[in-house]
């Protein structure tokens, strides 16, 4: 049987994008860090994290990518770049020992990664990922998996904020741990 962690940490990232493939995946940057640190034992959100990164590969957000995620080009341009971020996102994480990493999907694992190798900055998530896009289909018996929005909808509840906004969708897949975990 696995025990189950203190808190779940659950990240969502919004990355630099285009609609014509002509962004490579690799050189793709985080722009806006979403997080929230769900207690373990109640299901409840407790404390929260959010932080705009300025990306230095392709500085400037395509008018695709401003459309889905309404990210401004002024917030990407001042805000702190990736390794100033992680350092205060660590500090912030440091506050709840014993958290479990979890997202809707392997992306925003995937990303954060890349970015952390990219700018040379340490993975503080630890090893452990709960894919919660995988765990919500088998909890509920689906055939496949299927997106957040989606699944927020099939679980009776209504989208809350700003869809492809990093805080709003780890807010929203917190709303969806219940029917998870």
């Amino acid at each position: 049987m696995r025990r189950q962690p203190d808190y779940y940490l659950v990240i969502d990232v919004e990355a630099t994008c285009d609609d014509n493939d002509r962004l490579p995946r690799y050189e793709k940057e985080i722009i806006e860090m979403g997080a929230v640190m769900v207690d373990g034992d109640t299901l409840e959100l407790i404390d929260e994290f959010q932080s705009f990164v300025r990306p230095v590969r392709h500085p400037k957000l395509t008018p695709f990518c401003i459309d889905l995620t309404t990210i401004r080009q002024i917030e990407v341009e001042t805000a702190p770049r990736f390794p100033d971020m992680m350092q205060k996102f660590s500090r912030w994480i440091r506050l709840y020992p014993g958290f479990l990493f979890a997202s809707w999907g392997k992306y925003d694992r995937i990303q954060i990664e890349r970015d952390c190798d990219y700018h040379r900055v340490d993975y503080t998530l630890g090893r452990g990922h709960l894919n919660l896009k995988s765990a919500y289909a088998k909890s509920q018996s689906l055939g496949r998996p299927i997106g957040m929005a989606a699944a927020v909808r099939r679980s009776g509840l209504h989208l809350q904020g700003t869809h492809h906004r990093g805080i709003d969708d780890a807010r929203n897949i917190a709303r969806l741990l219940p029917l998870i975990v």
